[in-house]
């Protein structure tokens, strides 16, 4: 691989694990998805950061899980849900927003939270 292409991927991989440890302390930034990308992204730019990740104690599981099965806990289920629905409760009673946007974003959450409960759970 060409020696730009994997600095630059390997920037964006570390790009992506800050904005996915961000979204741990941040309740509407994901933390999933970003930490999904950043593994995607040192896979193809460092095998020894994607082989950390995979092994961290909190972010390891979580990404091999997904990695084999596509599965998620029943546990991240329940908090993914539940702060998706708290997000909700906040826009619709905190901000003014007319019934049309709140409308549009509760059947992205409602998709969403259809996605997630429709993944397995891991295996042990």
């Amino acid at each position: 691989m060409n020696l730009s292409i994997r600095i630059a991927l390997l920037g964006l991989g570390w790009t992506m694990l800050g904005i996915g440890i961000a979204g741990i302390f941040l309740p509407l930034l994901p933390t999933t998805p970003f930490l999904l990308m950043a593994a995607w992204l040192f896979a193809r730019s460092s095998p020894r950061l994607e082989q950390w990740l995979l092994d961290h104690p909190l972010f390891g599981r979580p990404l091999r899980d997904w990695r084999r099965d596509g599965a998620i806990s029943l546990g991240a289920k329940a908090c993914a849900i539940a702060l998706m629905a708290l997000g909700f409760a906040v826009l619709w009673f905190r901000l003014e927003v007319s019934v049309l946007t709140a409308s549009i974003v509760a059947l992205i959450m409602v998709t969403v939270a259809l996605f997630i409960v429709s993944r397995p759970e891991p295996r042990n």
